[in-house]
């Protein structure tokens, strides 16, 4: 059985980043359940050709290649930082040079990281919009941590790693016959 990708992207520049962190632990938990093969970016990845960049080809050629990596992937983990009630804005330009039709009915795991509670509903009222926009199938559950969901950047607390479970479970949905021959397995 030939392993399927997931790609991870945080939408932070900051190392290290809660929000890498969040998508890390959930990359990590679908590779352990699913057997996919992970890759994980962060906007310092990307790099300082983001900002410059107009179109897709203004890129420089490792920025164009994790964009590739993202559009080729099997699934996405996507987290953003919440910043003064949205995602930053340049993650939200990494998104707007991907073609909508790229996305199409591709399975995304939509996260979002914040300061408290008070931006907790960026993952439902932006990021699930966004992907919709696309007509990605953003998972049923989304996931959204505060400072608090977190110690030393690792995921500490029981609710969030309950919702976490939850939308592992979910891919189920998407990759049927390898979580079934994963289970065989064991």
């Amino acid at each position: 059985m030939s392993a399927h990708t997931l790609v991870g992207l945080a939408g932070s520049f900051n190392r290290p980043s809660k929000t890498f962190a969040l998508v890390e632990n959930v990359a990590s938990l679908a590779r352990e359940k699913y057997g996919f093969d992970n890759t994980i970016y962060d906007l310092a990845d990307v790099g300082p050709s983001l900002g410059q960049a107009l179109r897709r080809d203004d890129l420089d050629s490792r920025a164009k290649d994790i964009i590739d990596d993202i559009v080729n992937a099997d699934v996405l983990v996507i987290g953003a930082p919440t910043y003064k009630g949205s995602y930053p804005g340049l993650f939200k330009h990494l998104i707007d040079l991907i073609d909508p039709h790229e996305l199409r009915a591709k399975p995304i795991v939509i996260s979002a990281t914040g300061g408290g509670d008070r931006h907790a509903l960026v993952v439902e009222h932006q990021l699930r919009p966004l992907f919709g926009f696309f007509m990605s199938h953003t998972l049923p559950t989304a996931i959204y941590a505060s400072d608090r969901d977190f110690t030393d950047y690792r995921v500490s607390s029981e609710p969030l790693s309950k919702r976490i479970e939850d939308v592992i479970r979910e891919l189920s949905a998407f990759f049927p016959a390898r979580h079934q021959a994963l289970i065989a397995a064991e």
